[in-house]
Order: C-alpha cells, then sequence, then structure tokens
C-alpha cells in the first residue's frame, strides 16, 4: 500500500448546478490527452459472478464495464468505441430465476492496447476482500468455519443511482459543459461521489453512466430528505466593474471562489492521505484503487483511478462509505493489527473484550465467534 493525497491538478471547478438536495460541480480540462479513451460496455443480465481468482469469486450488480482504449507512442486513440455484450463476446450468460453474466478478473486485458475493466467494483472488491482470510492464528474465541474459510460470505449492500431523489433529474436537465471530463455529485451537500475521464468525448457519452452506479444507502436517505441548498460564495461587486476587462476579473476570480468552496466541502476525501494499491500495469498508464484512512469520525472512501506516468489523474470514481460500513471495516483492520487476539484488539481499542465481542455481533461479524464466547460477553456486558 502506497500512502498520497488525491490530486485533481489539471481539472478546474465550474459553478455547480443545483437542482433541490442535488448538486453537481462539473470538473473541466483545457488540455487533455488523446492516447487514452474509455467507452462504455453494457451487460443486460441482473448479477455478474466475477472469477477473482480460482478460490474467490465476487457476485453483484454490475450494469456495465469500462473499455480503456490506449496508445503507447502517444498519438491519438480513434474515437471512442460503442460496444455491447452482444458486440463483444465477454464471459458466459446464464438463465434461470435470475439472469447472470460470468466474468473473468476485475481487469482483464483483451487486446494489445484494450483493457476490460469494472467501474467501482475493482474498488468494491478491493474493500471486500481486506482481511477476508481471517483469522492467521487458531485462537480459540474464533469458530471453525472461520478458521477453515474466512470471512467467505462477506456482503455490502448498495443501491443504484436512480434511486437516489432528483438524480436522474439533474443530469437530464443540465448542461454539459464545454470541455467538462468529469463531475463532483453532492446529495444534500455531502459528498456521493467523484468521477473523471480522459476526455470530453467520452465523458459526454458516458454522463448518464451516473444513474447506474451504485451508491450506500447513506447516500439514498440524504437524498430522500434533502431540500433546496443555499450554499454560494461572495458574489461579484458590481462598484468594482466599469469596462469588459473588469467584468472578466471578477468573474475569474468568482469561479476560484467556486472552487474553492467546492473542494472545502470535500475536506475528508481531497485533504487526507489514501492508501492506494495497483492493480493492473498498461503503460504508459496504472489502474489503481484506494482507501481512506477508515478513521470512524470522519467520512471515507473508497475508490479506483487511472494514472499516466506524469502522475496526471485521467479516471476517477470513488464511493462513500456508509458509518456502518467504516465501522465493519475498521474492527477487521484493528483485529488484522493485532493478528485477531481479541485481548490484544479490546487493548489497542480501549474497551472491554466483551464489549468488543458485542461491538463485532452489532457490526454483523458475530458468526466470526463461538457461540460460548458470545453468551459470555452478553452476560458480562448486562453487569455495565
Amino acid at each position: 500500500m502506497k500512502l498520497e493525497n488525491l490530486s485533481l491538478e489539471g481539472l478546474s471547478f465550474s459553478a455547480p448546478q443545483v437542482l433541490g438536495g442535488v448538486r453537481l460541480v462539473p470538473l473541466v480540462r483545457d488540455t487533455f490527452r488523446e492516447d487514452l479513451r474509455l467507452s462504455r460496455r453494457a451487460y443486460g443480465e441482473d448479477v455478474a459472478l466475477v472469477s477473482v481468482n480460482p478460490k474467490i469469486t465476487y457476485m453483484g450488480y454490475v450494469p456495465h464495464g469500462l473499455v480503456a482504449n490506449w496508445t503507447n507512442d502517444g498519438s491519438a486513440v480513434f474515437g471512442t468505441q460503442f460496444e455491447t455484450a452482444k458486440t463483444h463476446r465477454d464471459g458466459k450468460s446464464f438463465n434461470g430465476w435470475i439472469t447472470a453474466r460470468g466474468l473473468l478478473r476485475m481487469a482483464r486485458r483483451e487486446h494489445r492496447n484494450q483493457l476490460r475493466f469494472l467501474p467501482l467494483h475493482v474498488a468494491m472488491e478491493g474493500f471486500l476482500a481486506s482481511h477476508f482470510g481471517g483469522p492467521s492464528i487458531a485462537w480459540t474465541e474464533y469458530s471453525k468455519q472461520v478458521k477453515r474459510s474466512g470471512l467467505s460470505p462477506r456482503v455490502e449492500a448498495v443501491l443504484p443511482g436512480r434511486a437516489i431523489v432528483g438524480l436522474e433529474d439533474a443530469l437530464r436537465l443540465f448542461e454539459i459543459h464545454h470541455n467538462q471530463v468529469g463531475l463532483l455529485l453532492f446529495v444534500a451537500d455531502s459528498l456521493a461521489s467523484v468521477f473523471v475521464v480522459p476526455h470530453p468525448e467520452d465523458y459526454k457519452a458516458l454522463h448518464h453512466t451516473l444513474i447506474s452506479d451504485f451508491y450506500g444507502d447513506l447516500i439514498w436517505h440524504h437524498g430522500l430528505f434533502a431540500t433546496e441548498n443555499e450554499v454560494h460564495p461572495t458574489p461579484i461587486d458590481s462598484s468594482n466593474i466599469a469596462t469588459l476587462k473588469d467584468l472578466r476579473r471578477e468573474i475569474d476570480q468568482l469561479r476560484l471562489r467556486w472552487a474553492d468552496l467546492s473542494t472545502s466541502m470535500a475536506p475528508s476525501l481531497f485533504e487526507r492521505k489514501l492508501n492506494q494499491h495497483r492493480v493492473y500495469r498498461f503503460k504508459p498508464f496504472s489502474l489503481k484503487r484506494f482507501i481512506t484512512d477508515l478513521d470512524p469520525n470522519e467520512e471515507n472512501f473508497i475508490g479506483e483511478m487511472i494514472l499516466s506516468d506524469d502522475g496526471a489523474l485521467q479516471y476517477l470514481k470513488t464511493y462513500r462509505l456508509s458509518a456502518a460500513q467504516t465501522r465493519r471495516a475498521y474492527l477487521l483492520k484493528m483485529l488484522a493489527a493485532t493478528d485477531w487476539n481479541l485481548d490484544a484488539c479490546a487493548t489497542l481499542l480501549a474497551c472491554r473484550k466483551s464489549e468488543l465481542v458485542m461491538r463485532l455481533e452489532k457490526a454483523g461479524f458475530g458468526y466470526l465467534l463461538h457461540q460460548h464466547v458470545l453468551d459470555s460477553a452478553r452476560s458480562k456486558e448486562r453487569k455495565f
């Protein structure tokens, strides 16, 4: 894992577009590369079964994949390729009481200069696989099932973007800016997602995929109760304007204030170091996934990105973790840090062992432990 900050250098912020509780902040790139393009590959099945390795299968809602086409010599890729699962063989389709598509790997090289990967699932698979193997030592408190097969299965529930009140209308009604390559999506002024692609033409083709992306239940709840927000920077002072040059200067200053406001609304993502892990290398680019430090007192994110060798961000997609998801991941992180020793973990967390056991059960990890361990912990906690 590599610790680095997320940088949006080379991208500029436009004024937000607000509809009810949904705020879209367009990201514009004045100069962009022509040697990397992204396109969508649609899948028509209900779910996908992804073979991560011979022992692990990932099952999830996968409405589409992204296909990266690039050149090694810096020459332009010819346009955005429009593909569907029917026009390009990608895995096998299965029919039953639900339809499913079997796929190989989260990121799979299909041709010399073509890579197919599953957006957001690259990040989510890494999140679910974190400490997936379970205890490395046969502590007596843990169940035989966990010692034998780890945390399998591990599950997180998500919702498609169309379930978020106002999002579909906002994406349909607001214009796409000249040279726009991405956006920051806020729901109830809480950062829900950041989406960036390499080229403006790619963004035009992928703009509405935000509806089929998945989000946590926290963002869904924000959408239900959000109202029109009134967050604005200091407006232009007309008394300072006498010429067109003055007007241009004031507009430029207003844009800077909008950018500062937008970044200040998401400090939990842009002001923290991220744990990064390279998933696939396709020279001169790298596909990476990342996760914040899982501080339970902060907002936390997972995501994936493509960086060029000069460090410039070419692609980015993030997912906001809920407080419950953060707690689950944080507990597993602390257990792994203490070799899954419950006494040592309780000391690290400054709590009683019985309290830690109850926290594990409440987080959905009660199956990790023997029943007598759970019963003993409940009995002890009743005395406090």
